[in-house]
């Protein structure tokens, strides 16, 4: 690795230092799947061109001072280092889905990016039509560079144009409401309001201790999907699970005030369930815990962002890493009503929101960082991953369909490298679709194809209650 030799170069983070420790040094891995043949040369010219290589991050070595701290150092860039092209088949007998989870399977327990160059690289599969970015966390997180991949795209519809950027909206305040109200109005709004942030106080100490709790030695009981310390050098498997966008939103209905993230959780409730009763001949208890660590997007916009937005330092949504955890737990339960678990979902998460859970735990892992150092804060880290169940994010993708070089992408799924979990799951959507990628430590669990399709008709019964539900309420 090379040594400082200016002033001039940036700092790390303290949460990318911490993605550089040895037990948590992660990559993520975005696999986009194109409908025509790959063009390496066509590719290049996109990367030379792109607003990615103007970003300091993706045009700077990480390098480290005689006291050990690491730093960004500017250099320039030789796409070709960056480009790996496989022109065979990655396995015969198989279609481009699996074989493309093979080689990312392989590459959640390589060795890592280079230090020798800035920490990317995007792999090219000439057989599968498919291309890989590999770009360490170091560099940001999942929300940053989706956000920086939309702004190297352009429409399908549109070549000239860049993806839209879903709006969630402003929330306004009309200031004259309060006046218009009646004094009985304004009791009821006051006392909403303060027993709301009863909650908010009640929640965040319950949880904040429960997390703090997790850290020091409160861990899942042992079920088949229970991994541990050293599960991450463990062979992977990878298999997909795939979702319609617009069942989702059928389900969500059948519950008031539901959301995707409810859905996407009721899901992952019944398909564990479901996978436990699969592996397991004897009888479970009924209510087995199974604790999940979520990432949580605390820019003041949720969502993706606004590349520009990002890059200014004065910005709420500033470029990086800058999430919270949040710990979300599941239950095994057999329901004989599929939408029970959504409701039970959709409870546990209304609570966290009401939290300061994912706050505590990014400012606790910022002052550990900078006080106390990157060891203790990937030691602590790596203490909770140990003892918890699985991990699981969602990010949203282009709700429109986009091209690469002119090439449409029939697809956009990510996953990282392997942690201590035996169960990771990434989720990501993309023009009407969602697709989970299921990363599994391949000698506890030997059929993650089996759990994917638990997934998926876990969705599906759901949808035909919600169908139900949603007639009887019209």
């Amino acid at each position: 690795m090379a040594s400082l030799e200016n002033e001039t170069e940036q700092p790390l983070t303290p949460a990318g230092r911490l993605f550089l420790r040895p037990e948590m040094n992660q990559v993520i891995h975005c696999a986009i799947g194109l409908k025509n043949p790959i063009k390496p040369n066509s590719i290049k010219s996109e990367v030379r061109n792109s607003v990615m290589l103007q970003h300091p991050r993706f045009s700077s070595l990480m390098v480290r001072n005689s006291h050990g701290r690491e730093h960004w150092r500017r250099a320039p860039i030789n796409v070709d280092d960056h480009l790996i092209i496989v022109h065979q088949p990655i396995q015969n007998d198989v279609d481009d889905q699996t074989a493309v989870n093979h080689y990312l399977a392989d590459l959640s327990t390589s060795s890592g990016l280079s230090y020798d160059k800035p920490l990317w690289e995007i792999h090219l599969l000439m057989a599968h039509n498919c291309l890989i970015f590999r770009i360490h966390h170091a560099l940001g997180d999942g929300v940053s560079l989706m956000s920086m991949l939309l702004a190297c795209c352009r429409r399908a519809d549109d070549k000239d144009a860049l993806p839209r950027i879903p709006s969630l909206g402003n929330r306004t305040r009309d200031s004259n409401h309060c006046s218009r109200r009646s004094w009985w109005e304004l009791y009821m709004y006051y006392s909403t309001v303060l027993w709301g942030f009863v909650k908010m106080l009640w929640f965040s100490l319950f949880y904040v201790v429960e997390f703090m709790l997790r850290v020091l030695w409160i861990r899942d009981r042992e079920t088949v999907i229970t991994g541990g310390a050293g599960v991450e050098l463990w062979p992977r498997k990878l298999a997909t699970a795939r979702f319609l966008i617009e069942d989702m939103k059928i389900v969500k209905k059948a519950v008031p005030n539901a959301t995707i993230n409810d859905v996407l959780f009721g899901v992952i409730s019944s398909g564990l369930s479901r996978y436990l009763d699969h592996r397991g001949p004897n009888a479970l208890q009924q209510g087995l815990r199974m604790t999940g660590i979520a990432m949580v997007n605390l820019r003041e916009q949720a969502g993706l962002q606004d590349l520009s937005a990002l890059m200014k330092d004065n910005s709420g949504s500033r470029w990086g890493n800058k999430f919270g955890m949040a710990l979300l737990p599941v239950y095994y339960h057999t329901y004989a009503d599929p939408l029970q678990y959504l409701k039970r979902a959709k409870v546990m998460i209304d609570r966290k929101k009401q939290s300061l859970e994912s706050h505590f735990s990014y400012k606790i892992g910022y002052l550990v960082m900078t006080y106390l150092g990157s060891k203790l804060a990937g030691l602590l880290n790596y203490r909770i991953v140990c003892n918890t169940s699985f991990t699981i994010s969602n990010v949203v993708g282009p709700q429109e369909e986009i091209m690469v070089g002119g090439n449409p992408v029939t697809y956009i799924r990510v996953n990282t490298s392997s942690l201590p979990h035996a169960l990771t799951m990434h989720m990501l959507s993309y023009a009407g679709r969602a697709d989970m990628q299921i990363l599994v430590a391949k000698e506890i669990i030997p059929d993650p194809d089996i759990l994917a399709k638990y997934f998926e008709e876990a969705l599906l019964e759901m949808k035909e209650a919600a169908v139900v539900t949603n007639k009887i309420k019209e």
